[in-house]
């Protein structure tokens, strides 16, 4: 069932994803970072990393294909991310620890609502594939990918996070975490796959 949902050769509509430059001076995080020249990453290779992406309705209560994926993934549960200057308090604090390079133990649904964003992934080579997300766009983090969440010029960026647990946990391991389970588990997979 997953598979029918899973919008495929249609990559330009879902999400858009390019290699950025890992720079350790201290620059706005809400740029797109390209490369020069540019280097785009296709939603085969994001498929190689274990990011799956779908493009849905924005109107999340009563998306058809939202609750499809979810019940065919076992998520039950959902937290709303509501990442605005004005309705957070410590907006700024806030946004430098979702920033943190993490992960986590179970996979991540995140669904964008609202706004538009960018999720940042590691590639088997250690580099960062920056993934521009807008609304109607869900994506789904393999358990143990490092990644981070940024938002982009727009400044605004609203969420669901769903898993399947008895309730959401959406608890953070800062890198190094190359001893956990989820992590190894994970880089067995991409060597699998040839990554």
């Amino acid at each position: 069932m997953e598979t029918a949902l899973y919008s495929q050769g249609v990559e330009e509509e879902i999400v858009e994803a390019w290699h950025i430059k890992d720079s350790e001076e201290e620059e706005d995080h809400r740029l797109p970072k390209h490369c020069e020249p540019k280097e785009f990453v296709s939603l085969h290779k994001l498929e190689d990393l274990g990011i799956r992406t779908w493009r849905v309705g924005s109107d999340y209560e009563n998306e058809e294909q939202v609750k499809q994926i979810r019940e065919s993934r076992g998520y039950s549960h959902s937290c709303t991310l509501d990442l605005h200057p004005e309705r957070l308090p410590n907006f700024e604090q806030i946004l430098k620890r979702i920033f943190v390079e993490h992960l986590h133990l179970d996979d991540e649904i995140s669904y964008c609502i609202q706004g538009s964003g960018y999720h940042d992934v590691r590639d088997e080579n250690d580099r960062w594939i920056r993934i521009a997300v807008k609304e109607g766009v869900m994506i789904l983090l393999p358990a143990g990918i490092y990644h981070r969440l940024a938002l982009d010029l727009n400044n605004y960026l609203k969420i669901l996070i769903f898993n399947a647990g008895p309730a959401v946990d959406i608890t953070t391991y800062e890198r190094p975490g190359d001893d956990l389970l989820a992590r190894k588990l994970y880089l067995e997979t991409l060597h699998k796959k040839g990554c």
